[in-house]
């Protein structure tokens, strides 16, 4: 093929040759198989023109049909439905689209929904997004919650209402979205995420009434499943009825079976916390009343003892007890006194009957030379000590005289001299 020569500013093409050439290189791409969810059908007399949108994107694609074929497939080809067509790309020269030119077209089975959603639970659990210590507790009483449901669905005023019946102080933060159709995830992921980075909103609620499986299958979207697990704030699933467990249920950090069960979760009942109260009041006053009472008793014990009823009681004891001390203790120092007088009076006596002077009042006499100075005069016990004309004292009972030796005796005499 001759490569076509190259466009400038000053040769540029015409509109009519880009067109002709992108579709004759489209024209070369073969057959596909596509999977999505039909968002419009318009049928007209020999060709029906459809819009098939990607579930989880805001993603779309422009399908051309015969009408027989569209008619053929009943209601499998329907807004809302998840179908498989085999298609070829077109390009239309005429308004410059793409649009893929339809030959086969069925309904994804209802088994087959089933099948990918188990293939898809399982990757989730692999990667651990339903692991149980993930889950965050919602607060016992959150500032502000935030809600994504249908507009003026009952699902809403299930939730509001029963959180407001039990605590009617609550505010929601509402964000109405799609909750089926191929608008739901988007538009779910969206909101969740805008209430995700509201500061005030502390938990999250999913509501939706009940369904089919295939009105329930955005709540079971890998895209809703992953936005959930991302979520800062804990997210509380309340998607249809006892029977539907979608997967986000699993990811979620808490699952009620209704979006009345929420809105019963969600806030404590006030009458029964004003109850709770009112008994754990009564049992403080019991429990207050007991302790004072059982200190009262204990007190009034202490009151009672000796010590504290009559205080000087024991001082008086301790009183007698001293004088008695001090009694026992004056008669032992006197009974000593008096047995050391006896005895000083004893050894007097001896001293006395032993000493000199008892023997000087028989009438018997000392004699000392008279010494000089201030010296003890030693006695005279040999009268050839006192020749004569030696001075001498003589002691007697009452006093001393002097005397004048005249020398020994010839004759002899007693050794003793009585007065």
């Amino acid at each position: 093929m001759t490569t076509p020569p190259a466009t400038s500013e000053e040769n540029p093409w015409p509109v009519r040759t880009v067109a002709r050439k992108i579709a004759e290189w489209i024209d070369r791409l073969g057959a596909v198989w596509v999977e999505g969810q039909l968002a419009q059908v318009n049928t007209r007399s020999a060709t029906s023109f459809l819009t098939l949108r990607d579930p989880a994107a805001d993603v779309s694609l422009q399908l051309t049909a015969p009408s027989s074929l569209v008619r053929d497939s009943g209601d499998a080809v329907a807004e809302g439905s998840r179908v498989i067509v085999h298609a070829k790309p077109s390009f239309y020269l005429g308004r410059g689209t793409l649009t893929l030119r339809v030959d086969r077209i069925r309904a994804v089975g209802l088994g087959e929904l089933l099948a990918r959603i188990e293939r898809l639970r399982r990757l989730l659990a692999a990667e651990g997004l339903f692991d149980p210590a993930l889950k965050r507790r919602p607060p016992l009483l959150p500032h502000t919650i935030g809600l994504v449901t249908g507009r003026d669905s009952a699902a809403q005023h299930d939730v509001v209402s029963n959180a407001t019946g039990r605590w009617p102080a609550v505010r929601f933060r509402i964000e109405n979205v799609a909750v089926q159709g191929g608008l739901a995830v988007e538009q779910v992921v969206g909101a969740l995420r805008g209430l995700d980075r509201d500061p005030d909103v502390e938990v999250i609620v999913l509501a939706r009434g009940g369904g089919s499986v295939e009105d329930l299958l955005p709540f079971s979207d890998e895209t809703l499943c992953r936005a959930v697990a991302a979520c800062r704030t804990p997210v509380v699933s309340a998607i249809g009825h006892e029977p539907d467990t979608p997967l986000v249920d699993h990811v979620a950090d808490l699952r009620c079976s209704t979006p009345t069960e929420a809105g019963r979760s969600l806030v404590p009942d006030l009458a029964e916390e004003t109850a709770r109260i009112a008994g754990l009041r009564d049992r403080a006053r019991r429990a207050l009343h007991g302790w004072v009472d059982r200190e009262q008793r204990h007190l009034d014990g202490l009151r009672r003892r000796p010590v504290l009823a009559e205080p000087l009681r024991m001082l008086d004891a301790r009183e007698a007890e001293i004088v008695r001390a001090r009694e026992a203790t004056h008669r032992a120092v006197v009974r000593r006194i008096e047995r050391a007088e006896s005895e000083l009076g004893h050894l007097r006596a001896r001293l006395a009957a032993l000493g000199p002077t008892a023997t000087l009042a028989r009438g018997y006499a000392i004699v000392q030379l008279a010494g000089t100075g201030g010296e003890i005069p030693p006695l005279l016990r040999d009268a050839t000590d006192a020749p004569a004309g030696t001075a001498l004292r003589i002691r007697v009972a009452e006093g001393a005289v002097a005397a004048t030796s005249d020398g020994p005796e010839t004759t002899p005499t007693s050794t003793e001299t009585p007065a």
